[in-house]
């Protein structure tokens, strides 16, 4: 973790971070921004199935998100991209098990493809420290 004035810098240790020259998530004040993710394991290692892959995704945003000092019930808003549209109920599997309670806004994206060709899925959360609350009313869009 790297901190500059009041941004604080941090890195899952993707190969990636370096060449590109990003961070895995930035914290200013009480908002934390969680760059793209991919479902890879430390040994290089990609789960087939897309659903192990969310969960693997997730698993690294909330590390980041707690390294920041952000947890999922923070998260304010996710983005999930998708190679195949089909994938979007295992996907949404996933993140409902991880942020329920949360209850983020939430996109899904349909894109033709990322960097590695393993990769079914890929995901981006946003978090603001302190907005998780139990008593949050919920408000029907509908009307």
């Amino acid at each position: 973790m790297t901190h500059r004035k009041d941004r604080q810098l941090v890195s899952s240790g993707s190969p990636y971070e370096e060449p590109i020259g990003f961070s895995r998530a930035v914290r200013v004040g009480d908002r934390v921004v969680v760059a793209g993710t991919a479902p890879n394991w430390p040994d290089g290692h990609v789960d087939p199935d897309v659903e192990a892959q969310t969960d693997r995704c997730i698993e690294i945003m909330l590390a980041a998100l707690a390294e920041a000092g952000a947890s999922a019930d923070d998260v304010v808003r996710t983005r999930t991209y998708l190679v195949e549209a089909a994938d979007w109920e295992p996907a949404g599997r996933a993140h409902g098990r991880h942020f329920r309670s949360a209850r983020p806004a939430s996109t899904m994206v349909v894109v033709t493809g990322f960097l590695d060709p393993r990769w079914k899925v890929e995901m981006e959360a946003e978090a603001i420290i302190g907005s998780a609350s139990v008593d949050s009313p919920q408000v029907d869009a509908k009307r």
